[in-house]
């Protein structure tokens, strides 16, 4: 009976290959599998524990690369293994050499992409001027200029080394580049706008801005669109060729606020009180630590009011603070101007009428010249 299946596995025959040898090849590919995991397995272990130390950020990039192995590749690279064993025609060798070039390329590229992400994230996370490593438009052109490169040249290699002609190929490639810069201009217009933003940075995430009559936080800066979050709440998305084409007012990096304001009296005021009161604002803003006075004067006879005109400098940027600063101005103009006895004016105007002569007037004064 044992000789009998010995037979049988011998003997036997799929696509011209014994069954005994499908067998070999089927147990030598399920080792390979298995042994390739737990060495992998093994490896990530060790590293994983050299990682946790402060300093272990090359162990920390290579676990995260290994990570990255792909169980599928590894499974097909168990079979080509399993494969090598089959007594297969000599015209099947070349072939599956190319399937082993294609696989290892393939890992290889999956490798080198969780690398290059992982040191593109680490790089613009310390040189950068904000944490989010996503929203960095800089960061993400970077990061996706270095994947087509790179899958580029193993999609080239693969293609080279199954027989495919590649000069002839990329030349195809040329032509049809230009066919499709041509069909999405406008795509590549926002495209290098968001180079532009990235190289100049005329803002940065975290920043207010003001583009004509929207304004906002700016929250993502991507390839074709940015968002900002306006004062109300709502997302505002914007092409990165409208902005860059547009006036941007950037808040966040004001420093300190310019503040001008007007104080209208009514003409009833007084030389010696209209002399007093650019000294009383003057009094009052210097008593503000987050203020700077600068001037204050008399500055025109306006149609129904005395003219006052008041500017100071602000210390801080933000706005609620050059809010609460203006209020305690207000107040205190307030409280100065009812002690000097003084009145704010509101828009008015004077109408002398002239008196007419009436008809009877008139008829004396011709009845008399007659």
């Amino acid at each position: 009976m044992l000789q009998e299946t010995i037979d049988f596995f011998i003997n036997y025959q799929i696509l011209g290959i014994a069954l005994a040898n499908w067998a070999l090849a089927i147990l030598v590919s399920t080792i390979s599998f298995l042994c390739a995991r737990t060495v992998i397995g093994f490896f990530l272990k060790k590293l994983h524990s050299k990682s946790s130390q402060p300093t272990a950020h090359i162990s920390h990039i290579t676990v995260e690369v290994l990570s990255g192995t792909s169980n599928t590749l590894l499974l097909l690279a168990s079979l080509l293994i399993g494969i090598g064993v089959l007594d297969l025609p000599e015209r099947w060798l070349g072939r599956v050499s190319s399937l082993w070039f294609v696989v290892a390329a393939l890992q290889v590229g999956l490798w080198v992409n969780r690398a290059i992400a992982l040191a593109l994230s680490r790089y613009f996370r310390r040189h950068g001027t904000h944490q989010t490593f996503e929203g960095s438009a800089l960061a993400t052109l970077s990061l996706w200029g270095a994947k087509v490169f790179l899958w580029v040249i193993v999609v080239m290699s693969m293609l080279s080394n199954v027989g495919v002609n590649i000069t002839a190929f990329v030349a195809s490639l040329g032509v049809g580049g230009i066919a499709i810069a041509l069909a999405v201009q406008n795509i590549l217009a926002d495209v290098f706008a968001s180079l532009s933003i990235a190289v100049d940075k005329p803002f940065e995430i975290g920043d207010f801005i003001v583009v004509g009559s929207l304004s906002g936080t700016v929250e993502h800066v991507g390839l074709k669109t940015t968002r900002i979050r306006s004062l109300g709440g709502e997302q505002i998305v914007m092409a990165n060729a409208e902005m860059i084409g547009s006036t941007i007012q950037n808040y966040k990096r004001l420093q300190e606020r310019r503040i001008v304001f007007e104080v209208a009296l009514t003409y009833a005021c007084s030389p010696e009180q209209a002399r007093a009161v650019p000294k009383l604002i003057e009094n009052i803003v210097s008593h503000q630590d987050k203020a700077r006075f600068d001037r204050s004067h008399l500055r025109t006879f306006g149609e129904s009011a005395l003219e006052f005109e008041t500017v100071y400098i602000v210390l801080d940027p933000s706005y609620n603070v050059y809010m609460d600063v203006q209020q305690e101005i207000n107040l205190g103009i307030l409280e100065a101007f009812n002690e000097l006895g003084v009145t704010f004016a509101h828009p008015s105007r004077t109408i002398h009428v002239a008196s007419v002569p009436s008809e009877s007037t008139l008829a004396v004064r011709t009845d008399h010249a007659a």
